[in-house]
């Protein structure tokens, strides 16, 4: 089985980051889900940007690479938007890593290097009218087209956080396949 580094989204380490966690927990897997914000859950995706900016994107950015310090390489990195850009950064420049699950966001990757690191699969999850994530389809589909296979999953609807149980993005069916999906990633690895 494999072992993760999932992080939490802009909103914290909510009950449907943990819920999702242990679902993966249950299929076999180990999963480290660090608590950047240290307990603060928030409301909205707009409170959970303020207290970013407050606390300081690149403070935030130290301490979520600092957790992945203290493990060892071989781990199949992943995060939730926010969460993101630290999963996708460790896949492309960790030694080691063994896949990256990128949901609700994607990086160009151009950002860490010039190419995707040959041999870490990668798969990426979002919603077609997403305002967010829509900003970020465009390296999504150049990140799909460019690794040999690389998934781009894009659900109808437009919930940033639709995987998140606690939330009122969530979306049951489409957070049902996307578990699916990276179950079936996750036993490939």
């Amino acid at each position: 089985m494999a072992e993760v580094l999932l992080y939490h989204h802009i909103q914290g380490l909510t009950d449907g980051v943990r819920a999702f966690a242990e679902d993966l927990r249950g299929a076999g897997h180990v999963v480290h889900t660090p608590d950047l914000f240290d307990g603060r859950t928030f409301g909205s995706i707009e409170e959970g940007f303020a207290f970013a900016r407050e606390t300081g994107f690149d403070a935030l950015g130290e301490r979520a690479a600092a957790v992945a310090d203290g493990l060892a390489p071989g781990l199949v990195y992943a995060g939730f938007s926010f969460g993101v850009m630290t999963a996708q950064r460790l896949a492309q420049t960790r030694p080691g890593a063994r896949g990256a699950l990128l949901m609700y966001s994607c990086i160009p990757f151009t950002e860490f290097g010039e190419a995707w690191p040959e041999g870490v699969p990668v798969q990426i999850h979002g919603k077609e009218g997403d305002e967010f994530f829509d900003e970020d389809l465009p390296a999504a589909r150049e990140l799909a087209d460019t690794v040999p296979g690389a998934e781009l999953f894009v659900y109808p609807g437009d919930q940033h956080l639709f995987a998140d149980s606690s939330l009122g993005a969530h979306d049951p069916e489409a957070a049902a396949l996307l578990m699916e999906r990276v179950k079936a990633f996750l036993a490939s690895v």
